[in-house]
């Protein structure tokens, strides 16, 4: 199991330095993963510090069981979905927190294991699912959905330009027989496209396979969720700090931080505000953090990386 942990969590240091960690203070991983970003901020922690887990995959709420066993007694492993953050937190019994941490997109270990159908790099059942007890599987997306849905999604959440083409065949192909396993997605996408397209650096299916992934688990729709209740949740002075892969989640946080951070919302013309409203957090810095050439070297994967954080302002609405 030790080799297991050799794995370093993208923007490891930037994001513990993000959430000014408060010693005795009360914080949320919204998603424990392989468990390196929560192993960070419990060492951050003393005694009377509180760790909140939380992770839609069973197999990592174990596997982070086991790792974070030095510190069982300060950290509570929540099984679900960030999105319903309110509801987790109130089942905990607890109301308020010092910082979050939410570390968005699909995790290594769930690429990485063939099985769960994320890549198109394994033959695998089509599954695609982050919590293997969710009823909509990638199955039921490329079997089910229509043609104009399948075309949607594949714009939307893939940035597919062949979104079109890729939809047509896919619904032509499940006429015939359904389409049982990510091998045979990956080349129905692949000859879907001209030759041009699948002369280019990175792999015909990996638009089509995000997108398809992002609908199967709602993954915008759960960023949008925590969004709107996160700030409420947070002490006056606690942070919360979101790292994002792609600019669809990216552009959700950056919108929401904005806003926070925002306060009156009169037209500049006014003499004086009369709309009352005042900022309800402050961005910690201006741009967002990405990865540093050494990080890159060691984990390609960090090079889309961006991460935001937001501290609230002290006082409560």
């Amino acid at each position: 199991m030790s080799g297991a942990y050799t794995h370093r969590p993208v923007l490891l240091e930037e994001a513990i330095q993000g959430l000014a960690i408060r010693p005795d203070g009360v914080y949320v991983d919204g998603t424990l993963g392989r468990g390196g970003h929560s192993e960070a901020i419990v060492r951050g922690l003393t005694a009377g510090g509180r760790l909140l887990c939380i992770d839609r995959d069973s197999q990592a709420l174990e596997e982070g069981r086991a790792r974070l066993a030095p510190w069982a007694g300060q950290i509570t492993f929540l099984h679900g979905n960030f999105g319903d953050l309110a509801a987790l937190l109130d089942g905990a019994g607890v109301e308020r927190v010092d910082g979050m941490l939410f570390d968005l997109g699909v995790s290594s270990p769930q690429l990485d294991d063939g099985s769960r159908g994320f890549s198109y790099q394994h033959d695998a059942p089509l599954d695609m699912r982050m919590d293997q007890s969710a009823p909509l599987t990638a199955f039921d997306v490329v079997n089910g959905w229509s043609q104009e849905e399948l075309r949607r999604i594949l714009w939307q959440y893939g940035e597919e330009r062949y979104s079109g083409p890729i939809a047509a065949a896919i619904v032509r192909a499940r006429e015939q027989a359904p389409i049982q396993t990510t091998g045979q997605l990956a080349d129905l996408i692949r000859g879907a496209m001209p030759a041009k397209a699948r002369r280019e650096k990175q792999h015909p299916a990996k638009r089509s396979f995000q997108a398809i992934r992002i609908a199967v688990n709602d993954e915008l729709g759960e960023v949008e969720r925590m969004l709107d209740t996160a700030l409420n949740l947070l002490r006056p002075g606690g942070r919360i700090a979101v790292i994002s892969f792609h600019s669809l989640e990216d552009r959700l946080v950056k919108s929401a931080f904005a806003q926070w951070a925002s306060g009156c919302t009169c037209p500049p013309d006014f003499p004086v505000c009369v709309c009352g409203k005042k900022p309800r957090a402050r961005l910690v810095g201006r741009r967002p953090i990405v990865a540093g050439g050494e990080e890159l070297q060691d984990n390609p994967r960090a090079r889309s990386a961006k991460l935001r954080v937001a501290e609230k302002c002290g006082f409560d609405l």
